[in-house]
């Protein structure tokens, strides 16, 4: 039996839309989480299915909730540090070209450098616009955490070679 929403539709194209509408934003902080393209295509596909096994009892933003999930389940994966590959005889196929400029690629690449928690936090505040106590309230964490651990990754960011280099041109 497929249940129905208030406005008529069905629980499975209610998620749909919530998937078309959401997933390319949540795909972008994955990847900025994970620092690697098929990385946060796993974390977005087990984020995507705690959300749907969660669905008819998510009362806040759908999205909030997935972001949660998708922060949570970053958190665990690191914890656990199994990356879920495998050797394989075989070569991936060549990736393929990104859009991204240099200077995004010298953002990611710093971004990368920091620790995993630091860079949390930097995703969440300054990509996602979310505020110190919607970031403690994602990580599980004080307020306070969030504020020294932003401190501490802008600091780390702004003594970052490629972010210095690049710095020092635009101000010339």
């Amino acid at each position: 039996m497929v249940r129905t929403t208030d406005e008529g539709g069905s629980v499975h194209d209610e998620f749909e839309r919530f998937v078309e509408a959401s997933g390319p934003r949540l795909l972008t902080t994955a990847g900025l989480l994970t620092r690697e393209r098929q990385l946060a295509e796993d974390l977005l596909q087990v984020t995507l299915l705690k959300t749907w096994s969660a669905w008819p009892r998510i009362t806040t933003s759908p999205e909030a909730y997935a972001r949660r999930t998708m922060v949570n389940t970053y958190v665990s994966w690191w914890r656990r540090r199994w990356n879920n590959e495998e050797p394989s005889e075989e070569l991936p196929e060549a990736p393929t070209e990104h859009p991204d400029t240099d200077r995004n690629l010298d953002l990611r690449s710093a971004l990368a450098r920091l620790p995993r928690r630091q860079r949390a936090v930097i995703v969440l505040r300054y990509y996602e616009d979310l505020t110190e106590a919607a970031v403690a309230e994602l990580m599980g964490v004080s307020v306070g955490t969030v504020k020294s651990q932003t401190s501490k990754a802008l600091s780390r960011l702004g003594i970052d070679p490629a972010l210095g280099a690049e710095a020092m041109e635009v101000s010339r």
